[in-house]
């Protein structure tokens, strides 16, 4: 069975930071590519960042490019995203998902975790 499960989400200050873990099992970590995506309250789920499966290659959305980065360890089977210089509009649930090729999603995000909530306040 495929689970992913992602962990370290929680309340902080504008301007913090928190690092995100999703880790992976019932498949092979290492062949494909991994997305994190977002949905903050009363909106649809936002694509935040990709790695390919040997995470020489990322990209992100406009709207964290230079401030989150994505990783990934194949050996722990488990794909990170650090969040600095956070902001309001970063609140919302954080989810990874599995993509089905090695390096792209092609918009299918089907496969994700159930999240883990993500709260940026003073």
């Amino acid at each position: 069975e495929v689970q992913l499960v992602e962990s370290g989400g929680g309340l902080v200050q504008p301007g913090g930071s928190l690092r995100l873990a999703c880790a992976a099992s019932g498949f092979t970590f290492s062949n494909s590519a991994k997305a994190w995506l977002r949905q903050a309250p009363g909106k649809g789920f936002e694509w935040v960042s990709l790695i390919n499966n040997v995470g020489s290659n990322t990209r992100y959305s406009d709207s964290v490019k230079g401030r989150f980065i994505i990783s990934r360890d194949n050996a722990k089977n488990t794909v990170f995203l650090q969040m600095n210089s956070l902001k309001p509009d970063d609140t919302a649930v954080y989810y990874c998902a599995k993509c089905e090729l090695a390096n792209s999603c092609l918009g299918n995000y089907a496969t994700r975790g159930r999240g883990t909530q993500v709260t940026v306040s003073s």
